[in-house]
Parts: C-alpha cells; sequence; structure tokens
C-alpha cells in the first residue's frame, strides 16, 4: 500500500506525470492532482476498506487523523501525544 509518483522525464521539480495509490500491487486511485491530495485520499481508503496504516507511516497517519482532523483523538499513542504537547508547549 502506498502513494505513487511518475516524474516526468527531464521535466521541472514537481511537475509529474501521475500521482497514484496502490494496495496490495494494484492501482485503485490515479490521476490524483497532488501528493497531499493522495495522502488525503489514502487515509480515506484506508478507512473504507478497514486497513492497518503501513508500519512506517503509522504514526504520521496517526497524527493526522487523530490530531489535525480530530478523529478518535481521546486515545493517542505516547509517540504522538509526545508531539502534540511539543507542538501545543511551543505556541
Amino acid at each position: 500500500m502506498g502513494v505513487y509518483v511518475i516524474n516526468k522525464e527531464g521535466g521541472e521539480i514537481g511537475a509529474h506525470d501521475d500521482i497514484g495509490i496502490y494496495v496490495e500491487g494494484e492501482i485503485i486511485l490515479d490521476n490524483i492532482g497532488s501528493i497531499a491530495q493522495a495522502c488525503a485520499m489514502m487515509l480515506g481508503v484506508i478507512y473504507v476498506l478497514n486497513m492497518a496504516y503501513p508500519k512506517e507511516l503509522k504514526y504520521s497517519y496517526e497524527f493526522i487523523q487523530k490530531v489535525l482532523l480530530k478523529m478518535d483523538g481521546e486515545r493517542l499513542s505516547p509517540k504522538v501525544l509526545g508531539l502534540k504537547n511539543k507542538i501545543i508547549a511551543g505556541l
């Protein structure tokens, strides 16, 4: 599961031919407008398909879901709670 980006050969930085989402080796969404949109859509895909977050992105997606989107934010992992507290203390 992940986001893929196909860059234009010899193109400018940020110029992409395609951005999409794949699950279990199959492309399920393509021609997504930006990497940010792809990450947001991946949250939706994970939710709709009732999947677990990828291990390497678990805390990033937990932070987005529970802190930024305030969905099920009462129960935070210690790592995400620590980050949230550091951000609040810095404000």
